[in-house]
């Protein structure tokens, strides 16, 4: 009998051991697993996407931003987007387009503009809708308004029309629809800057563009700050301690000049119709040209978009004391 009680208590000193050694084994286990379980919580928490806008706003380039700012919007992983905006604007539906974009996006998820060099004409509309434009101290801002090329062409002897107007817009249409066009514009500068302005809709109309500087005194922009603080504050907005940035539009097609009329002989240039609806030219069919773009093209001035009466005054051009002035 005694022999049999030590063979059992033999028998439960060897499990209990086992079930030591699998506990001290189990420990072991779970202190290597611990540093990689600790790693994935401490992970990324979200993702900041940057879309850049660094050319004159034609048709193609504003659809490439419009996809990319919708993959932003699509994509779960996406938490803020960051506009990186170097442009001076161009055609008035393009930049029309951009705005519509980038608005649709800011309903969603925090979007902030950095504006590089230039965010004039058409490159500030687009941007007005972001929650923060941050602006470097000599970046060009501004230019509120709407020009448009027009060529009055009365119908030939041989044309029968249906309508005094179906040869093409007279002088007076053509500028209402410009008026019309600038309101919207500052319409949706307004609206969306409104808190922030300390300019009179009157004085945004003279169309004037301002330094980074001056944009932020003025409430067009926020603060001043490169891409980098643009991402952290997107981030911060979205929430996020711990993100990713990624690049969006890679593929964005190259800029392309704008180019209105001929290359001689009446024959337009190959260029010239690179990018028809943004800028009336379609084929030898000459329409009116309605641009949102600060700079000159072809040579000709059109960062004007105010009217002569409505210039605000240039106080070194007032008389100093009455005399003559040689």
């Amino acid at each position: 009998m005694s022999d049999t009680l030590a063979l059992v208590r033999d028998l439960l000193g060897a499990v209990a051991r086992s079930y030591v050694t699998i506990a001290v084994v189990a420990l072991l286990v779970g202190a290597a697993l611990a540093p990689m379980a600790w790693g994935a919580a401490s992970g990324p928490d979200g993702t900041v996407a940057v879309i850049e806008m660094d050319s004159s706003i034609t048709e193609p380039t504003a659809q490439a931003v419009t996809d990319d700012l919708r993959e932003a919007r699509e994509n779960e992983s996406i938490d803020a987007v960051v506009l990186k905006v170097d442009s001076p604007g161009g055609g008035v539906t393009a930049s029309e387009s951009l705005y519509l974009a980038v608005d649709r996006t800011a309903e969603e998820m925090p979007v902030v503009t950095s504006v590089q060099s230039m965010g004039a004409s058409g490159g500030y509309y687009m941007s007005a809708p972001s929650d923060e434009i941050y602006v470097n101290p000599a970046s060009t801002v501004g230019s509120i308004g709407v020009r448009a090329t027009h060529v009055d062409q009365p119908p030939v002897d041989s044309e029968i029309t249906t309508g005094p107007d179906k040869s093409g817009q007279t002088e007076a249409h053509v500028t209402a629809q410009v008026e019309e066009m600038k309101q919207a514009f500052l319409g949706s500068v307004v609206e969306h800057r409104g808190d922030e302005l300390t300019l009179s809709e009157d004085e945004l109309a003279y169309a004037n563009v301002y330094t980074g500087t001056q944009a932020v005194e003025n409430g067009l922009a926020d603060e001043i700050g490169d891409s980098d603080v643009a991402v952290g504050a997107a981030a911060e907005k979205a929430g996020l301690s711990d993100y990713d940035v990624v690049e969006l539009g890679d593929d964005q097609p190259m800029d392309m000049p704008i180019l209105f009329e001929d290359g001689g002989e009446g024959e337009p240039t190959a260029e010239a119709h690179a990018h028809p609806q943004t800028f009336g030219d379609y084929g030898d069919v000459e329409t009116t040209a309605f641009l949102a773009v600060w700079g000159s093209v072809e040579g000709e001035t059109i960062a004007d978009t105010a009217t002569d009466d409505s210039v605000e005054p240039d106080p070194t051009d007032e008389a100093d004391d009455g005399g003559d002035r040689s």
